[in-house]
Order: structure tokens, then C-alpha cells, then sequence
């Protein structure tokens, strides 16, 4: 939930959660948006969610899915170890993508 004051009015709005930042906004969970009382004089109003948004929305969706694809694009490929520096079974790194690493299979040495 979000909760926004109206001073001029002596009212503070708690609604469904903001998709943007604004001053005097302030993001509560559940338990305390629940809890939530006013000063002395001043009035809450309590807006319901409609509960047609509660779930994910198809823009969430493509969101994720676009963040997916994004993190499966190749990068560069980091130049191969030269030989007899990675022992055997050793991984070599084949790139890196922000915090990830992309590594080659692993060869059946055991043969």
C-alpha cells in the first residue's frame, strides 16, 4: 500500500501501491498499512485495490520475459586459456555478463 498525506486537508490516503515515486509518499506492507492510525483531527481514507490488478499484469510479464531474453544474449567471448595453463577438469571462463559467468560444458575426461 501507499500512503500519501494531504496536509491541507488533514488527511492521509492510503491506497493501492504507487507504480512511481512522489514526495510525501511512503510504501507500507500490509501489516502496517492495517495499523496505520492518524493525528488527532485528521481523517484516513482507505482506497480498496481493485482486485482485477492484484495479480501479475501483462505488462509484469513481458517485463520479466524481456529481462530473461536480455540475460541470454551472447556477449564477448573472453580469449581461450593458453594450453597447458587450466589443469584438467578446470573450468575455463568463456565470458561474463554483469554478475554472471557463462562456462563451457565440462568434457568427459574420464575416458
Amino acid at each position: 500500500m501507499t500512503l500519501t498525506y494531504v496536509y491541507a486537508d488533514s488527511t492521509a490516503v492510503l491506497g493501492p501501491l504507487a507504480t512511481y515515486a512522489e514526495p510525501h509518499c511512503y510504501d507500507l506492507c500490509e501489516v502496517h498499512g492495517e495499523r496505520l492510525t492518524a493525528p488527532r483531527g485528521w481523517e484516513i481514507l482507505r482506497l480498496a485495490p481493485d482486485p482485477a490488478m492484484l495479480g501479475p499484469s501483462s505488462d509484469d510479464l513481458e517485463a520479466l520475459a524481456d529481462a530473461v531474453r536480455e540475460a541470454g544474449r551472447p556477449t564477448h567471448e573472453a580469449s581461450p586459456a593458453p594450453s597447458g595453463s587450466s589443469r584438467p577438469g578446470e573450468a575455463v571462463e568463456k565470458g561474463r555478463r554483469g554478475h554472471l559467468w557463462v562456462l563451457p560444458p565440462l568434457e568427459d575426461t574420464s575416458v
